[in-house]
């Protein structure tokens, strides 16, 4: 099953625009996707210090997420790039595997007894994740023409927070709603976080498979010129080293969105490692896992994570309206700052409810962060690389959370003497950072211009 995708043109001519419905279905796998993703970020530092961790060795542990998707992205993508058949597609095998095998490890990671052991679960969840999610990416390049690109992203936004707000949310409903209990005797994961991981394995695999059954891909035009460079690609060396040539010719505008991107994930890992235990310790006065107060701040995390994906959810429609007036580049500056202004607020914030306001903002950049970058960079791309270079930029996103992951543990430990609400106001400044390093970004302004004003359309047309 190894082919090329450079049978697919890049102009928008030979891709007919597709109907909301259509958009539908080829995004709404990403509404499990990001049911998985959001249970990871809110609930991984929550077990693993309640299956004893120390608050400095959190970081370290966490490196399995970004370390997996450096690995496995480019490959996936330069594989996928390199696949067809004729009921599967080019994608969509990936989307199956991946989606079997995450929902396997979200039924497992709540069982965990031992910390190693959901040390290595985070591992296997976070690699099957990225399996299905790195071709998703590239199926926007290659089923919609240049005017639909913003649109398709901000579908796929979409369902990242409407997925995410739920599952950051069902810990607390499990406590609040049914009466679950959210505490456990020592080294045991609570009821409440077990049961949203059941929901989740099952989401995840529900929805990736509605998008596995209900879309068709493109085949390739040139059959005899498809079977030429199977035969010419074959083997692992010849694949890792069209790999390092890719990487060495990427195109200029990846690289400037990759300093952008760097500051960008720094931040956002920096909160999805530290915010429950700082907010435990800034709010509700507690360094004990033991204690209902610690778990009381780790399910309203949940709910500060379910209001930045909500309003990412609901941002990702609008931002194509703005960026119409001042171009994305301008829109991804302006919410990047916002969202870091938000995470800064919350090393001074002691009451909870205040937090969901900084969250808000937070929620602004992620809805950009999530559609802006990728709506760039699609036009910069060769359509027969389309899911290899999606992987590579993936690079420029797990590269600072690696960082993030060696050192915060370090400076919260031996600098902020334990206090990890610092580790925000780091993430904070990051993101500032990012916002203004769009002022290096150029984008093809005409194609973008065509793109956004053929996206307010269709989202017009929606309404």
């Amino acid at each position: 099953m190894a082919a090329t995708a450079s049978v697919i043109s890049n102009t928008s001519s030979v891709k007919p625009r597709l109907t909301i419905g259509q958009l539908f279905n080829m995004s709404f796998g990403f509404f499990g996707i990001q049911f998985g993703f959001a249970l990871q970020n809110a609930n991984v530092s929550r077990i693993f210090q309640t299956l004893g961790a120390e608050l400095d060795k959190i970081a370290i542990l966490w490196i399995a997420a970004p370390f997996t998707g450096l690995v496995v992205q480019p490959i996936i993508g330069y594989l996928s790039d390199r696949t067809w058949h004729p009921f599967w597609g080019r994608r969509r095998p990936f989307f199956f595997t991946g989606a079997i095998l995450a929902s396997i490890a979200l039924f497992l990671m709540p069982n965990s007894i031992e910390l190693w052991m959901a040390a290595m679960l985070l591992w296997i969840l976070d690699a099957s994740i990225n399996i299905s999610m790195e071709p998703f990416r590239a199926f926007v390049g290659d089923k919609l023409p240049a005017s639909q690109r913003t649109a398709g992203f901000a579908m796929q936004t979409f369902f990242i927070g409407l997925g995410a707000v739920i599952a950051s949310l069902l810990p607390y409903i499990f406590t609040n709603a049914f009466h679950i209990s959210n505490t456990a005797e020592k080294g045991v994961i609570p009821n409440s976080v077990k049961y949203s991981f059941y929901i989740g394995g099952f989401i995840f695999l529900i929805a990736v498979m509605w998008t596995v059954f209900t879309t068709k891909e493109f085949p390739p035009e040139d059959i005899q010129k498809w079977e030429e460079e199977k035969l010419q690609s074959k083997g692992l060396a010849h694949g890792f080293s069209e790999i390092i040539r890719g990487i060495g010719s990427m195109p200029k505008t990846m690289l400037q969105l990759a300093i952008v991107q760097f500051f960008t994930w720094l931040a956002f890992f920096s909160m999805w490692i530290y915010t429950t235990a700082g907010v435990a310790q800034n709010v509700y006065n507690t360094t004990d896992t033991t204690s209902k107060a610690f778990q009381d701040a780790g399910d309203w995390v949940g709910v500060m994570f379910m209001v930045y994906n909500g309003v990412s959810a609901l941002a990702a429609f609008l931002l194509p309206m703005l960026a119409a007036k001042i171009s994305r580049r301008f829109t991804h500056l302006i919410c990047l700052i916002l969202g870091g202004a938000g995470l800064i607020s919350i090393f001074f914030i002691k009451d909870n409810h205040t937090l969901l306001i900084s969250m808000v903002f937070v929620g602004l950049a992620w809805a950009s962060t999530l559609t802006m970058p990728y709506a760039i960079l699609a036009g910069a791309l060769p359509a027969n690389k389309m899911g290899f270079y999606m992987g590579v930029f993936n690079f420029f996103i797990v590269i600072p959370q690696i960082l993030a992951a060696a050192i915060l543990g370090f400076f919260v430990k031996h600098v902020f003497n334990d206090e990890s609400i610092y580790a925000l106001l780091i993430g904070g400044i990051s993101m500032i950072i990012a916002g203004f390093m769009n002022f290096i970004v150029k984008e093809n302004k005409e194609e973008a211009a065509e793109e956004i004003v053929q996206d307010i359309e269709t989202i017009r047309l929606a309404e």
